[in-house]
């Protein structure tokens, strides 16, 4: 239980400092960050419930005010936003993505983190944020898409990648630590 609780703090932690690393910002205002990393991380090392509850974690901290995400941005109004569906999905995507770790009991733990990563960190995300965005534009399929995920899906695919090869080398030096593959989780 306590090893439980400790690793959600600083796997909300890590989310919080992935927001720090230099950001770029689209045109649209969205900046692109590494959090996204930190949510498939989330669900490929703690599995589906540590990592969807160390995610809705970063969620409330963000909601009750802190600066948690990139620019130093956090409490009620940034939910306000049609970029809010990300903050929504967050703990969904990270759900999703350790549901399939947790489940697919491929050899490879780095193939199948990565292949979770794009499903669930990306797939589950985009399912919430695009529909999202164009209810709170509002906007048309095409123009959320456009707006709302392409842009992103180049960073995305490079983090679902790193999230996999990061998840398969901590799996190889200590098998124990990564609880989406534990069989006790």
């Amino acid at each position: 239980m306590e090893r439980n609780v400790v690793l959600i703090a600083l796997f909300t932690a890590l989310i919080a400092a992935l927001g720090l690393v230099p950001k770029l910002t689209l045109a649209s205002g969205i900046p692109i960050t590494a959090q996204s990393l930190g949510i498939m991380l989330c669900g490929t090392v703690l599995g589906a419930k540590r990592g969807a509850l160390a995610v809705l974690l970063f969620v409330v901290l963000v909601a009750a005010g802190l600066p948690l995400l990139a620019g130093g941005r956090g409490g009620l109004g940034v939910f306000t936003t049609p970029w809010a569906g990300f903050y929504y999905g967050f703990p969904i995507a990270a759900f999703v993505t350790g549901l399939i770790v947790e489940k697919w009991n491929g050899s490879n733990v780095s193939v199948v983190a990565g292949v979770a990563a794009v499903i669930g960190g990306i797939g589950a995300l985009y399912l919430v944020a695009v529909p999202y965005y164009m209810v709170m534009k509002p906007a048309g399929l095409g123009e959320a898409v456009l707006t709302a995920m392409a842009p992103f899906m180049p960073g995305d695919l490079i983090k679902a990648v790193l999230a996999g090869l990061i998840t398969g080398a901590l799996y190889k030096a200590r098998p124990s630590s990564v609880l989406s593959r534990a069989k006790a989780a």
